[in-house]
């Protein structure tokens, strides 16, 4: 706990994506009090022409009860 699936466009460098698992990770163990080794993250890189089909629709407009911040697209 917790497992952390995060989708973005691709493109974003090594150096990027580690800072974000850094962020992400020291967020976690602060708020949820939890340990660093008990955090995994997982990053699928979703194109801009399948993001409607891939995630907006599935995990967006079908999931929009478990959503806890919304887009404003």
């Amino acid at each position: 706990m917790p497992h952390i699936n995060i989708k973005l466009f691709p493109g974003f460098t090594g150096e990027q994506q580690e800072q974000l698992v850094d962020g992400i990770t020291r967020l976690f163990t602060s708020v949820m009090h939890c340990e660093e080794k008990a955090i995994s993250i997982a990053m699928e890189p979703v194109s801009r022409e399948s993001w409607q089909e891939r995630v907006y629709e599935p995990e967006i407009t079908a999931a929009k009860d478990l959503l806890v911040k919304k887009p404003g697209y």
